[in-house]
C-alpha cells in the first residue's frame, strides 16, 4: 500500500544532522510495514530488531551502547548481516519493549556511519524505565491509519482522478453529480472500513463487510489485550471503560466528555489518567474547547472540557456493532449516533492531516462549532451535518468573530452563499490547503 509517511522518512533522511527517527503511534497501523519498505528501498542494508517478536535481543543493549560496540553485537547474532557504511538502516521495531535501546539512541545518532529508525506503541508508558531519554538526538513524529486519500489509492483510485476532484475544491464550483455520488459512496465505505492496513487489505481483497468486521473486532480485542497487558493495575478498567464509552458518548451529542457515561458516579479526578493512558497509546484523541474563537488558539483552551474521538473511524464503527455498517453503506443511519459518527470521521481526516482538534461550544448558549481551523492568524469555524441541515451555530459564529469565511460540511454538492462555503464531507481531505 502506498503511504505518504514515506515522504516524511524521506525528508528526515536528507535533512538530519544527529539524530534517530522515533515513530510512534498505535498498533497494527503499518509502521513496521512502511519502515522497512523505505529501508529497502532507499538503503542498500537493512536490519530490523523486533523486541517484541525476539524479546532474546534485547542482550544487544546490554553494557556498553556506542555505535560499534551495538553494531558488533548485531553481526554476532545476524551472520548475514552486511554492514554498509552510509547506506544501512538499523530499525529497532517495538522499542517500548527495551527501554535500553531508547537511550541507545543517543549513541546511535552520534554513529554517523549508518541511519536508525526506531518505532514502537505505547511510548509515554514506558518512559520511566529509561535511564536516559536522548534529548536532542530524536526526531519524533506520529503515524496514523491510512487517510481517506491513501484508503483510494488502495481501492486503485489514481492521484490524477483525485486531482480532478481537487479542482472542484479549489474552485468552488459544483461538482457533477455522479462524480459526487461516487465520492459519497466510497466516503461511506471508508467510514464503516476506516485505515488499519489490514482491514483494507481484506476489504480490497474480498469486498465482503463480513470479513472485514471480523479482522477489526480482532484489531479491538488486541487493543482490549494492551490494556491488560500495558496499563497499571488501577488504571486497566478504568481504561478500558473508557475507551468502550466513546460509542455512547458521540450517539447522546455531548457537548464534552461525559464521566457520568462511564459510570454514574464518574469523575475527571477518577478517570483522566485513563484517558491520559489511552491517547498516550493512540487509541483517542482529545478535542478540546476554546473560550474565545481568536489566534492564538493556544491561550483560549479549556483544558478541562474537551471531547474525545476513536484515532481510526473504522474501529469506531465496528465497536456499534455489525448492523452499523450496513445502515451507513445503505446510508440509512438517522438520529444523533450519525452525527457523532461524521464528526468521528472528520476528526480522523483531519488529525490525520496533522491538525489539532478544536471546538467552540460558549457555556452561554447551544451554539457549537465542531472544528475550529487556523489559516494564519485567521480561525476558521467548520460545522459538520451527516444532511443538509440548517446552520444556525455557523451563521451566528461568523456574524459575532468574522472569519475570512466559514465552512459546512454536508452529504450534499459545493456551493458558496456570502461568507459560508459548503463543501462534501469528503473533501475534508484537502484541508491543508485553506
Amino acid at each position: 500500500m502506498k503511504r505518504k509517511i514515506i515522504n516524511t522518512f524521506l525528508e528526515w533522511k536528507n535533512g538530519k544532522e544527529n539524530e534517530c527517527l522515533l515513530v510512534r503511534g498505535a498498533r497494527q497501523i503499518g509502521k513496521t510495514y512502511a519502515i522497512e519498505l523505505f529501508g529497502k528501498e532507499y538503503y542498500k542494508s537493512l536490519v530490523t530488531i523486533n523486541f517484541f517478536e525476539k524479546p532474546e535481543l534485547k542482550n544487544i543493549f546490554d553494557g556498553e551502547l556506542s555505535g560499534s560496540e551495538i553494531m558488533k553485537k548485531i553481526s554476532l547474532n545476524f551472520p548475514n548481516f552486511n554492514f554498509i557504511e552510509n547506506e544501512t538502516l538499523l530499525f529497532l521495531d517495538e522499542i517500548q519493549e527495551c527501554p535500553q535501546a531508547r537511550t541507545a539512541l543517543k549513541f546511535l545518532a552520534q554513529d554517523k556511519r549508518f541511519d536508525c529508525i526506531a518505532s514502537g506503541s505505547m511510548l509515554g508508558i514506558s518512559y520511566k524505565e529509561i535511564s536516559s531519554v536522548p534529548v536532542g538526538y530524536e526526531r519524533q513524529i506520529e503515524m496514523f491509519s491510512l487517510d481517506f486519500e491513501e484508503f483510494l489509492w488502495a481501492k486503485g483510485i489514481s492521484a490524477e482522478s483525485i486531482n480532478d476532484i481537487k479542482k472542484y475544491y479549489d474552485e468552488k464550483k459544483y461538482i457533477p453529480a455522479d462524480m459526487n455520488d461516487t465520492m459519497m459512496k466510497y466516503l461511506r465505505e471508508y467510514c464503516v472500513i476506516g485505515g488499519m492496513p489490514e482491514v483494507v487489505k481484506c476489504f480490497v481483497e474480498t469486498q465482503n463487510f463480513a470479513e472485514v468486521h471480523k479482522v477489526q473486532q480482532k484489531i479491538l480485542d488486541s487493543y482490549l489485550d494492551d490494556i491488560a497487558k500495558y496499563a497499571s493495575t488501577s488504571e486497566r478498567p478504568k481504561a478500558r471503560n473508557c475507551y468502550l464509552s466513546i460509542p455512547k458518548q458521540l450517539a447522546k451529542e455531548n457537548k464534552k466528555f461525559q464521566f457520568s457515561v462511564v459510570d454514574k458516579n464518574g469523575s475527571a479526578r477518577k478517570y483522566e489518567n485513563a484517558l491520559e493512558w489511552l491517547r498516550d497509546a493512540g487509541l483517542i484523541k482529545f478535542c478540546t474547547n476554546v473560550s474565545l474563537p481568536k489566534f492564538p488558539i493556544k491561550a483560549y483552551t479549556k483544558d478541562d472540557w474537551y471531547k474525545i474521538y476513536c484515532t481510526d473511524i473504522g474501529i469506531l464503527t465496528a465497536m456499534y456493532g455489525f448492523e452499523m455498517k450496513k445502515a451507513i453503506i445503505e446510508n440509512s443511519l438517522v438520529g444523533a449516533a450519525k452525527g457523532g459518527i461524521y464528526e468521528n470521521l472528520i476528526a480522523d481526516m483531519l488529525l490525520k492531516k496533522k491538525i489539532t482538534l478544536n471546538y467552540y461550544k460558549p457555556e452561554s448558549n447551544s451554539q457549537e462549532i465542531e472544528f475550529l481551523l487556523v489559516k494564519e492568524t485567521d480561525i476558521i469555524p467548520v460545522e459538520v451535518k451527516s444532511g443538509n441541515n440548517a446552520t444556525i451555530s455557523l451563521n451566528k459564529f461568523v456574524e459575532e468573530f468574522k472569519p475570512e469565511y466559514g465552512i459546512k460540511l454536508i452529504s450534499g454538492n459545493v456551493g458558496v452563499v456570502d461568507k459560508k462555503i459548503t463543501l462534501p464531507l469528503y473533501m475534508a481531505m484537502f484541508f491543508d490547503e485553506l
